[in-house]
Protein backbone atom coordinates (compact mmCIF):
# COMPACT_ATOMS: atom_id res chain seq x y z
CA UNK A 1 0.00 0.00 0.00
CA UNK A 2 1.20 3.47 -0.72
CA UNK A 3 2.40 5.42 2.32
CA UNK A 4 1.76 9.14 2.26
CA UNK A 5 3.28 11.74 4.87
CA UNK A 6 1.57 14.81 5.33
CA UNK A 7 2.82 17.90 6.98
CA UNK A 8 2.22 21.58 6.88
CA UNK A 9 3.43 24.96 8.36
CA UNK A 10 -0.38 26.06 10.04
CA UNK A 11 0.04 23.92 12.39
CA UNK A 12 -1.75 20.25 12.96
CA UNK A 13 -5.19 22.07 13.21
CA UNK A 14 -5.23 23.91 10.29
CA UNK A 15 -8.07 23.60 7.80
CA UNK A 16 -5.71 23.14 5.13
CA UNK A 17 -3.97 20.54 6.38
CA UNK A 18 -7.34 18.09 7.81
CA UNK A 19 -8.96 18.89 3.89
CA UNK A 20 -5.72 17.66 1.70
CA UNK A 21 -5.00 14.46 4.04
CA UNK A 22 -8.68 13.53 3.71
CA UNK A 23 -8.42 13.66 -0.12
CA UNK A 24 -5.37 11.49 -0.09
CA UNK A 25 -7.03 8.89 1.59
CA UNK A 26 -7.99 7.68 -1.12
CA UNK A 27 -4.72 7.00 -2.66
CA UNK A 28 -3.19 5.15 0.57
CA UNK A 29 -2.31 5.04 4.11
CA UNK A 30 -2.19 8.73 4.95
CA UNK A 31 0.49 9.86 8.20
CA UNK A 32 0.11 12.95 9.44
CA UNK A 33 2.73 14.31 11.52
CA UNK A 34 2.50 18.54 11.19
CA UNK A 35 3.65 21.38 13.80
CA UNK A 36 1.91 21.49 17.26
CA UNK A 37 1.06 25.25 16.51
CA UNK A 38 1.50 27.38 13.24
CA UNK A 39 5.20 28.12 11.95
CA UNK A 40 5.04 29.94 9.19
CA UNK A 41 8.02 31.53 7.33
CA UNK A 42 9.92 29.05 9.49
CA UNK A 43 11.53 28.17 5.95
CA UNK A 44 13.77 25.16 6.17
CA UNK A 45 15.21 25.46 9.89
CA UNK A 46 15.58 22.24 11.91
CA UNK A 47 15.63 22.80 15.47
CA UNK A 48 18.90 21.71 17.01
CA UNK A 49 19.33 23.53 20.60
CA UNK A 50 16.36 21.85 22.85
CA UNK A 51 15.00 18.15 22.38
CA UNK A 52 11.35 18.16 20.55
CA UNK A 53 8.03 16.50 22.27
CA UNK A 54 5.82 14.39 19.69
CA UNK A 55 1.92 14.22 20.82
CA UNK A 56 0.02 11.07 19.42
CA UNK A 57 -3.31 12.15 18.71
CA UNK A 58 -3.96 8.99 17.06
CA UNK A 59 -2.58 6.46 15.00
CA UNK A 60 -2.35 8.12 11.95
CA UNK A 61 -1.86 11.93 13.24
CA UNK A 62 1.06 13.12 15.44
CA UNK A 63 2.15 16.90 16.66
CA UNK A 64 5.17 18.07 17.42
CA UNK A 65 6.41 21.19 19.14
CA UNK A 66 9.00 22.28 16.15
CA UNK A 67 9.19 22.93 12.42
CA UNK A 68 8.01 21.78 9.26
CA UNK A 69 11.41 20.32 9.13
CA UNK A 70 11.69 18.83 12.32
CA UNK A 71 8.36 17.02 11.43
CA UNK A 72 9.20 15.40 8.45
CA UNK A 73 12.95 14.45 10.00
CA UNK A 74 11.31 12.84 12.58
CA UNK A 75 8.25 11.04 10.57
CA UNK A 76 11.33 9.75 8.69
CA UNK A 77 13.76 8.87 11.05
CA UNK A 78 11.77 7.50 13.83
CA UNK A 79 7.84 7.00 13.18
CA UNK A 80 7.78 5.98 9.88
CA UNK A 81 11.27 4.31 9.86
CA UNK A 82 9.74 0.89 9.94
CA UNK A 83 8.15 1.49 6.75
CA UNK A 84 9.52 4.74 4.86
CA UNK A 85 6.68 6.71 2.93
CA UNK A 86 6.55 6.99 -0.54
CA UNK A 87 5.90 10.53 -0.75
CA UNK A 88 5.44 13.89 1.30
CA UNK A 89 2.58 16.48 1.01
CA UNK A 90 3.40 19.95 2.79
CA UNK A 91 0.04 22.19 2.76
CA UNK A 92 -2.75 22.91 2.15
CA UNK A 93 -0.98 26.37 3.09
CA UNK A 94 -3.36 28.92 3.94
CA UNK A 95 -2.03 31.71 1.76
CA UNK A 96 0.41 31.63 -2.02
CA UNK A 97 3.73 31.20 -2.06
CA UNK A 98 5.13 32.60 -4.84
CA UNK A 99 8.11 33.92 -5.85
CA UNK A 100 10.80 35.37 -3.23
CA UNK A 101 8.53 34.06 -0.56
CA UNK A 102 9.59 30.33 -1.75
CA UNK A 103 12.62 31.02 0.37
CA UNK A 104 10.39 31.66 3.68
CA UNK A 105 7.92 29.02 3.46
CA UNK A 106 7.93 26.64 5.98
CA UNK A 107 5.36 24.84 3.65
CA UNK A 108 7.80 24.51 1.12
CA UNK A 109 10.41 23.04 3.71
CA UNK A 110 8.12 20.40 4.13
CA UNK A 111 8.46 19.57 1.01
CA UNK A 112 11.88 19.95 0.21
CA UNK A 113 13.29 17.99 3.62
CA UNK A 114 11.17 14.67 1.75
CA UNK A 115 13.37 15.42 -1.32
CA UNK A 116 16.58 15.70 1.23
CA UNK A 117 15.69 12.22 2.25
CA UNK A 118 15.60 10.89 -1.30
CA UNK A 119 11.36 11.13 -1.68
CA UNK A 120 9.60 13.16 -3.77
CA UNK A 121 7.74 16.22 -2.38
CA UNK A 122 4.85 18.54 -3.01
CA UNK A 123 4.52 21.98 -1.42
CA UNK A 124 -0.09 22.92 -1.96
CA UNK A 125 -0.70 26.75 -1.28
CA UNK A 126 -3.86 28.05 -1.75
CA UNK A 127 -3.91 31.45 -3.32
CA UNK A 128 -5.98 33.88 -1.26
CA UNK A 129 -6.42 36.10 1.52
CA UNK A 130 -9.83 35.42 2.48
CA UNK A 131 -12.73 33.06 1.07
CA UNK A 132 -10.64 29.32 2.24
CA UNK A 133 -12.11 27.18 0.50
CA UNK A 134 -9.73 24.37 -0.24
CA UNK A 135 -11.57 21.96 -1.82
CA UNK A 136 -10.42 22.12 -5.32
CA UNK A 137 -6.77 22.81 -4.15
CA UNK A 138 -7.12 19.21 -2.07
CA UNK A 139 -8.67 17.46 -4.99
CA UNK A 140 -5.75 18.87 -7.33
CA UNK A 141 -3.27 17.78 -5.34
CA UNK A 142 -4.25 14.20 -4.89
CA UNK A 143 -4.86 14.05 -8.65
CA UNK A 144 -1.13 15.22 -9.18
CA UNK A 145 0.08 13.04 -6.01
CA UNK A 146 -1.03 9.89 -8.85
CA UNK A 147 0.76 11.36 -11.70
CA UNK A 148 3.85 11.89 -9.50
CA UNK A 149 3.60 8.55 -7.89
CA UNK A 150 3.08 7.09 -11.32
CA UNK A 151 5.68 8.98 -13.50
CA UNK A 152 8.57 9.75 -10.65
CA UNK A 153 10.11 12.98 -10.27
CA UNK A 154 14.31 13.69 -11.22
CA UNK A 155 15.98 12.64 -8.00
CA UNK A 156 16.00 15.63 -5.70
CA UNK A 157 12.76 17.95 -7.23
CA UNK A 158 9.62 18.81 -5.37
CA UNK A 159 6.78 20.52 -6.95
CA UNK A 160 5.87 24.02 -5.35
CA UNK A 161 2.15 24.10 -6.04
CA UNK A 162 0.25 27.33 -5.69
CA UNK A 163 -3.48 27.03 -6.78
CA UNK A 164 -6.15 29.77 -7.11
CA UNK A 165 -9.49 29.39 -5.44
CA UNK A 166 -12.53 28.01 -7.15
CA UNK A 167 -12.36 24.99 -9.73
CA UNK A 168 -8.78 24.75 -11.55
CA UNK A 169 -9.49 26.35 -14.85
CA UNK A 170 -6.09 25.50 -16.20
CA UNK A 171 -2.47 24.39 -15.23
CA UNK A 172 1.05 26.14 -16.21
CA UNK A 173 4.73 24.46 -15.72
CA UNK A 174 6.40 27.39 -13.92
CA UNK A 175 9.72 29.85 -13.10
CA UNK A 176 9.95 30.95 -9.73
CA UNK A 177 9.12 34.98 -10.26
CA UNK A 178 10.67 37.46 -8.52
CA UNK A 179 9.27 40.74 -6.72
CA UNK A 180 10.24 44.71 -5.76
CA UNK A 181 9.95 44.59 -1.76
CA UNK A 182 9.82 46.92 0.92
CA UNK A 183 10.34 45.75 3.96
CA UNK A 184 7.69 46.66 7.04
CA UNK A 185 9.47 47.13 10.38
CA UNK A 186 6.95 48.47 13.23
CA UNK A 187 9.13 49.82 16.31
CA UNK A 188 7.50 49.60 19.85
CA UNK A 189 8.96 49.90 23.62
CA UNK A 190 7.97 47.39 26.04
CA UNK A 191 6.64 47.73 30.15
CA UNK A 192 10.64 47.70 31.05
CA UNK A 193 11.44 50.84 28.31
CA UNK A 194 13.48 48.46 25.77
CA UNK A 195 13.02 48.67 22.14
CA UNK A 196 11.24 45.61 20.01
CA UNK A 197 11.33 45.80 16.76
CA UNK A 198 8.28 43.76 14.90
CA UNK A 199 9.04 42.38 11.48
CA UNK A 200 5.36 43.31 9.93
CA UNK A 201 4.78 42.21 5.65
CA UNK A 202 6.47 43.26 3.30
CA UNK A 203 5.15 46.08 0.92
CA UNK A 204 5.54 44.05 -2.14
CA UNK A 205 5.54 44.30 -6.02
CA UNK A 206 5.25 41.00 -8.24
CA UNK A 207 6.46 41.56 -12.01
CA UNK A 208 4.60 39.01 -13.44
CA UNK A 209 7.04 38.11 -16.16
CA UNK A 210 5.70 35.42 -18.33
CA UNK A 211 6.67 32.13 -17.29
CA UNK A 212 6.88 32.75 -13.96
CA UNK A 213 4.46 31.80 -11.27
CA UNK A 214 3.24 35.34 -10.62
CA UNK A 215 2.27 35.01 -14.30
CA UNK A 216 0.52 31.75 -14.30
CA UNK A 217 -1.54 32.74 -10.89
CA UNK A 218 -2.36 36.27 -11.93
CA UNK A 219 -4.27 34.29 -15.09
CA UNK A 220 -5.89 32.42 -12.61
CA UNK A 221 -3.94 29.04 -13.45
CA UNK A 222 -2.78 26.47 -11.32
CA UNK A 223 0.97 27.78 -10.97
CA UNK A 224 3.31 23.71 -10.48
CA UNK A 225 7.01 24.93 -10.34
CA UNK A 226 9.91 22.58 -9.65
CA UNK A 227 12.81 23.30 -7.71
CA UNK A 228 15.83 21.68 -5.75
CA UNK A 229 16.80 21.79 -2.63
CA UNK A 230 20.69 22.68 -4.79
CA UNK A 231 21.46 26.33 -4.77
CA UNK A 232 24.17 26.63 -7.06
CA UNK A 233 23.58 29.21 -9.77
CA UNK A 234 25.17 27.47 -12.31
CA UNK A 235 24.77 30.13 -15.05
CA UNK A 236 27.14 32.13 -13.22
CA UNK A 237 30.12 28.85 -12.84
CA UNK A 238 31.80 29.27 -15.69
CA UNK A 239 31.36 33.15 -15.85
CA UNK A 240 33.22 33.64 -12.67
CA UNK A 241 35.47 30.87 -13.66
CA UNK A 242 36.40 32.38 -16.80
CA UNK A 243 37.12 36.50 -14.67
CA UNK A 244 39.75 34.49 -12.48
CA UNK A 245 37.39 35.35 -9.49
CA UNK A 246 39.04 32.10 -8.33
CA UNK A 247 42.75 32.17 -7.69
CA UNK A 248 45.04 28.87 -9.11
CA UNK A 249 46.33 26.58 -6.58
CA UNK A 250 49.38 27.40 -7.06
CA UNK A 251 48.68 31.06 -6.90
CA UNK A 252 47.23 30.52 -3.42
CA UNK A 253 50.13 28.58 -2.27
CA UNK A 254 53.51 29.87 -3.70
CA UNK A 255 53.91 27.81 -6.37
CA UNK A 256 55.47 24.56 -7.00
CA UNK A 257 58.22 23.59 -4.54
Amino acid sequence: MTRILVTNDDGIHSDGLIVLARALERLGEVTVVAPAHEMSAASHSLTLTRPLRVDRIDSRHFSVDGTPTDCVTIAIGHLMKDRRPDIVLSGINRGPNLGDDTTYSGTVAGALEGTIHGLPGIAVSLVTRSNFDYTHAAEFAATLVEKVLADGLPKGTLLSVNVPVGPVRGVRITRQGVKTAKPSVIVGVDPRQRHYYWIGEDYSTPIHDDGTDYAAVADGLVSVTPLRNDLTDYRALDELRGKGWIPSHEARTGGAR
